[in-house]
Formats: structure tokens, C-alpha cells, sequence
């Protein structure tokens, strides 16, 4: 009896699909082809998604037409039946070539770009609350007005740290200001909107928390160079280091025959300085507090970032089903081997950040890993 001769693995193309939907209410309105595709997700900051949707006949035109409407549409990305993105469409430009081909480019940003577009609509003050349950509450208030539910599913879980917060109507801050506020605080956390299907299929959207950080799984990744990981970058950047930090926030005087000064408080750290640093100053503004206690808790926090010269390094990977989306707070281990890292070097960060490039006609689907050092 033979055997058949061993053939090497290749593995399949995924297949991408795009569901636009009503935001409000996620009824799907359709199903486009896209191109020229790229997506991104971050914990700390929004994500994005770019993509065309070529029109070559009337029909797709005005099915595009009616899907693709800026600020009421959600755009969710799937890999393989497997949620990867989802967010708002907030741009689209239907353009024409020099030979009449008709297409539609549109930009979006993940769910939580949306609080950049609400205000708190009343005062609101909290005592010795949790600050995930403040975060819950904020979102809860957004979405508790009329048109401004999208569906963002809130949790139950503590973070142990509680705090008093008061935040006025009048200062007109966006709601995602005030979450990223109370993040910032000493002990604060880490939050972002997390895209999902849940046990019943549905697509899902969650309020995820975490304290001190985002992590999403007990094991490491173990990425190797060279192996899978095609490229790396290992920038380390002072422009933004800091050993003395002032912030400043708006002004508690509520009598409008006195002047007004905003509120100012200076940290800095003097272990940095007598080591030798040179004396490294920066700044913040944050509008609506006028709390000392909490714009130097601010200010301390922000000097606990910038002390040392920054350095996010950034990987690119081939996806062979270890990495997704899903990933964003997980731990790996980085192994480097090249000239520049004759002895090897087996370094462990956390994933902050991750954008990916779908496969095209002649390039291989990659993804970009945006790390922090742990």
C-alpha cells in the first residue's frame, strides 16, 4: 500500500463582508462589496475603518446610496462569520474617474467616536462611587436621551477604586472627554467599546473596563523574528518626556465680579532630576475641573506616563489565526534575533493596538501590532 505524497499547507483566503445598519436600531440595510480596505482598533484612543465600494452599475449605485448615510449608519466588519470592527459611518464621497467609473469612499470610527458627539445634558455629581460605575453611569446618561441609544451594552463589574465626582452642564464637555477624565485620575483604568457576537449569533457592543488595564487573556503570545513577525519598529521618543508636569483646569470662582483664573497645579518628580535628567517640562488643559485635588491627581498621572522617554514598538504579523481583534490587552513575548539584537532578545509587552490590511489581489493579509511594555 502508498501513501500520497505530502502536499504544504496553504491557507485559505478569508472572506470579508461589510453589514451596514441603522444605528439605532442595528436593521440591517445591506451588504456591500468593499476595496482598497484598512482597519484599526486601539485601547485609549478611537479606531478606524477606510474602504471603497466600487459602483459599476445602477442598481449597486442606488443600493450605496441608501446604505451609506454619514452619522446614522453602522458599519460591521466581519472575518470568516467573525465580528472584527464595528463603528460609525461618519464620512463618504462618491467620486467618478476620467472614464465614468462611479465609486464611494467612506471613512468610520469605532462606537466609542460617538461620545465625541454628546454632551452631558444636566449637572451630575457622584460620591464614593466606583469609577467603573461611573463609566457605566456616563455612558447610561448618553444613551438614556432621545436618538441617543446605540446600543452600547453596559456591565457590572468593580474596579475597588471609589471616587466623588461632580461635572456641570455649562461646561459643555463631550462625554468621551469625561470618561478619558476620569481614566487619566492616579489608579484610574482602561476602557474602550469591544465588538462581539454573542452566544445567540446577535452582533454585540459592550462598555469593557479594566483596572489598572484592559487584559484579555492568561497566556502569552509567543511572536518570533525572524518567524512571524515580517517587520518590527522599536522607536524611542523624549519629545514628549517629562519630569515636571503643570496641568491646568477651569476656574472655581462662581463670583462674576471677581476675576477669574483658571486653576493651575505643578508635580514633579525629584529622584528623576537628581539622577541626572534635565528638567523636562509639560502641560495639559482640562476643561471642567476645578478641584485641585483632582487636577494634581491628574497631573501626577500624566508625569507617571511621560517620565521616561516613550517607546511604543510596533510589530507586523501574518495572521495565522492566533491574532484578531479580540486580542486588544493581550499579553506576548516578542523574540528578537538579527544584528542589531545579536544576543536574543525575549522581551514581554501587552497589545494596545492593532490595524490590519485584508488580502488583495497580490499582497498577503498582514496585521500591525501596536505594543506597550509590561
Amino acid at each position: 500500500m502508498t501513501s500520497s505524497p505530502r502536499t504544504a499547507y496553504t491557507p485559505l483566503t478569508p472572506v470579508y463582508r461589510a453589514v451596514f445598519c441603522d444605528l439605532r436600531t442595528d436593521r440591517v440595510v445591506d451588504v456591500l462589496p468593499l476595496t482598497e480596505t484598512k482597519f484599526d482598533d486601539y485601547i485609549g484612543k478611537s479606531g478606524s475603518l477606510s474602504a471603497t465600494v466600487p459602483l459599476p452599475d445602477a442598481a449597486l449605485a442606488s443600493r450605496a446610496r441608501a446604505a451609506l448615510v454619514p452619522g446614522r449608519t453602522a458599519v460591521w466588519l466581519e472575518r470568516d462569520g467573525d465580528i472584527w470592527w464595528g463603528g460609525v459611518l461618519w464620512t463618504c464621497t462618491p467620486s467618478s474617474d476620467e472614464r465614468g467609473r462611479i465609486q464611494a469612499e467612506f471613512q468610520a470610527g469605532t462606537f466609542d467616536s460617538y461620545l465625541d458627539h454628546r454632551i452631558l445634558a444636566q449637572d451630575v455629581s457622584y460620591t464614593a462611587l466606583d469609577q467603573f460605575e461611573i463609566a457605566r453611569l456616563l455612558v447610561a446618561h448618553a444613551q438614556e436621551q432621545p436618538g441617543g441609544d446605540i446600543g452600547i451594552q453596559l456591565g457590572h463589574e468593580m474596579s475597588g477604586v471609589a471616587r466623588d465626582c461632580a461635572l456641570a452642564y455649562s461646561s459643555l464637555t463631550r462625554i468621551r472627554e469625561l470618561l478619558d477624565q476620569q481614566a487619566q485620575l492616579a489608579d484610574g483604568f482602561e476602557w474602550r467599546v469591544h465588538c462581539y457576537r454573542d452566544a445567540e449569533g446577535r452582533r454585540a457592543k459592550r462598555l469593557q473596563l479594566g483596572h489598572p488595564t484592559i487584559t484579555t487573556s492568561s497566556f502569552d503570545i509567543v511572536l518570533d523574528h525572524p518567524g512571524q513577525v515580517i517587520t518590527y519598529s522599536l522607536p524611542a521618543d523624549s519629545t514628549v518626556q517629562a519630569d515636571v508636569w503643570v496641568a491646568r483646569g477651569d476656574s472655581p470662582n462662581t463670583d462674576q465680579s471677581e476675576e477669574s483664573r483658571p486653576l493651575t497645579v505643578s508635580v514633579e518628580s525629584p529622584g528623576d532630576l537628581a539622577d541626572g535628567w534635565p528638567r523636562l517640562e509639560s502641560t495639559s488643559d482640562h476643561s471642567g475641573v476645578t478641584d485641585e485635588a483632582t487636577l494634581r491627581s491628574l497631573a501626577g498621572a500624566e508625569l507617571a506616563r511621560q517620565r521616561m522617554p516613550e517607546v511604543i514598538p510596533q510589530i507586523t504579523v501574518r495572521l495565522d489565526g492566533r491574532i484578531s481583534p479580540a486580542l486588544l490587552g493581550a499579553g506576548i513575548r516578542l523574540r528578537l534575533r538579527d544584528l542589531w539584537h545579536q544576543e536574543p532578545q525575549d522581551e514581554r509587552y501587552r497589545i494596545v493596538g492593532i490595524a490590519v490590511e485584508p488580502p488583495q489581489r497580490s499582497k498577503a493579509e498582514t496585521a500591525t501590532l501596536y505594543l506597550e511594555g509590561v
